[in-house]
């Protein structure tokens, strides 16, 4: 893989992390919204879990994206 893309792959990892730590943040702010929702209110359990599950495989896969794209990129340079 190029530097180029290397770099463009590690700057998406950055943005699903910043996503991922964007969902956490609003979940306090958004559950009591969706709650009032007469039809989700029984629901509500299943969606704290589902918008923490979506908001740590952000944080983890960008995470890892970040770190391999990393590796790559300082494998490639030549030792000084």
């Amino acid at each position: 893989m190029s530097d180029g893309k290397a770099r463009i792959q590690m700057a998406w990892g950055v943005a699903l992390v910043l996503a991922g730590l964007g969902v956490l943040y609003r979940i306090p702010q958004v559950m009591p919204k969706i709650t009032r929702i007469e039809q989700f209110a029984s629901a509500s359990g299943f969606i704290y879990f589902c918008f923490y599950l979506m908001a740590l495989i952000l944080i983890f896969g960008g995470g890892r994206k970040i770190i391999t794209n990393y590796k790559m990129l300082n494998r490639n340079k030549p030792a000084k």
